[in-house]
């Protein structure tokens, strides 16, 4: 089953992406270098609760 998450900058911590993922087969917390416009360059992005 899907689970809706939000990603959230590392550096300035505005949530910018909106993403599901497997909550069963990934049961940990979702990491990704994205674009974050507040900052102007790609940086981590971690999942929110």
């Amino acid at each position: 089953m899907s689970k809706k998450v939000t990603l959230a900058c590392a550096v300035c911590s505005s949530r910018n992406y909106a993403t599901a993922k497997n909550a069963s087969t990934t049961p940990e917390r979702l990491e990704s270098r994205k674009y974050c416009k507040t900052c102007g360059e790609h940086t981590l992005h971690r999942e929110t609760k």
